[in-house]
């Protein structure tokens, strides 16, 4: 489990992907979120532009990502 501290509001998906390092470049997290590779707070979502929050859980590729 990795646990991401949030600075600010709210950090888009595909940004959140990368920060956490489970993704090279913008491009492939577009990819995975299209792809129904991702799951927030347990259910598939394909918006890319997603607004992540504290509280939030986002699942890619057997991690989970808490923000807090």
């Amino acid at each position: 489990m990795i646990e991401f501290k949030l600075n600010g509001d709210f950090i888009p998906l595909i940004q959140l992907l990368k920060a956490a390092n489970l993704v090279q470049t913008g491009g492939e997290a577009q990819i995975v979120v299209t792809d129904g590779e991702v799951k927030y707070n347990g259910v598939v979502d394909y918006r890319k532009r997603l607004k992540v929050k504290q509280g939030d859980v986002v699942e890619f590729r057997d991690e989970k990502i808490v923000v807090v």
